[in-house]
């Protein structure tokens, strides 16, 4: 049994309004639209659903305000349900109905298992010309004027319960560890071979626990950085990049999302397989990756702009981060 990769997000929000002309400028295709809702879709089908807050269809939210009330992984089919139905069945909030399996995560957050309607689809990235090592020649490199997410890649949650709910995550639906800040966070991917992670649960000091972010895979870096222009001129508000990632090894570009917490574009992670060892990463300088956390992992340090003067400590240089 294998998890496939995210079908859905589902978010609950307060200004339909808003977020869907925001989804609009993320990139997203507009499927259907009501005065009770929207639904949205990227390049292989991956759907995007908005309803309002207080819809009582939602699930119950896991944080106040506009955030994500449930995600949808995909499996193969019918087989792989039956294979799971077992596991999910002792859990709060199971349901087996209309093809589908579903509960409530230890975090929380409902969760719905379906047999995938993602597309196949035939899109490249541009090669990079790295040093003694040239992939593109006698081509320049592609300039987007926006971008067009190719799917939801992963899902990031603070969490009070980070031993829990990593346990579930690998024990019933087979999740895979692929790194970890010890008792800190555990990032995660939903199969042996796949990248570097479809999950990060993060556990704060001061024990919150909600929506970090959502991310949407792009092409390659030349699409993180057309796709945060475009953003950026629509009037968007960027929380941190454009970068990279320490740890996966992806570029990014994070913006405040009106439907909930933040938003990135990504591209470039790392790719594991079986013969991956998870590392575990003490939080410093030299490997800390922020995640746009405001605060930073310890609640205090930050990088992000107009940011004071951060205290020392293990977490983050002792210099000023703005």
């Amino acid at each position: 049994m294998t998890i496939l990769g995210i079908e859905q997000i589902t978010y609950g929000v307060t200004d339909l309004d808003t977020c869907c002309r925001f989804l609009r400028d993320w990139g997203l295709r507009e499927l259907s639209r009501d005065a009770h809702g929207a639904r949205f879709e990227t390049l292989n089908g991956c759907r995007v659903v908005l309803a309002a807050h207080d819809d009582p269809s939602l699930p119950p939210a896991m944080e106040e305000g506009p955030t994500l009330r449930e995600v949808t992984w995909g499996v193969a089919g019918a087989a792989e349900l039956d294979d799971l139905r077992p596991r999910l069945a002792q859990q709060p909030g199971f349901y087996a109905r209309d093809g589908a399996l579903g509960c409530i995560d230890p975090n929380g957050l409902a969760i719905r298992i379906e047999a995938s309607r993602k597309r196949e689809l035939d899109v490249r990235g541009s090669p990079s010309n790295a040093w003694g090592q040239a992939a593109r020649i006698d081509q320049p490199s592609p300039i987007y004027e926006r971008a067009e997410p190719i799917e939801v890649g992963h899902v990031v949650f603070f969490t009070n319960a980070l031993a829990q709910t990593e346990r579930f995550y690998r024990e019933a639906l087979g999740f895979e560890l692929s790194d970890r800040y010890p008792e800190r966070g555990a990032f995660m991917r939903c199969a042996p071979h796949g990248g570097h992670h479809d999950l990060f649960l993060l556990q704060l000091p001061n024990g919150k626990r909600g929506l970090n972010h959502v991310a949407f895979t792009v092409r390659d870096i030349h699409e993180v950085f057309g796709g945060g222009l475009h953003i950026d001129r629509c009037g968007w508000q960027t929380q941190l990049g454009p970068g990279r990632h320490p740890i996966s090894s992806a570029y990014f570009w994070y913006f405040k999302n009106p439907c909930g917490a933040l938003i990135e574009y990504y591209a470039d992670e790392d790719i594991l397989t079986p013969a991956w060892q998870p590392r575990d990463f003490e939080p410093g300088p030299t490997v800390f990756a922020e995640w746009a956390v405001d605060g930073g992992l310890d609640g205090v340090t930050r990088r992000q702009k107009n940011a004071g003067q951060a205290p020392g400590g293990k977490f983050m240089t002792d210099t000023d981060k703005r």
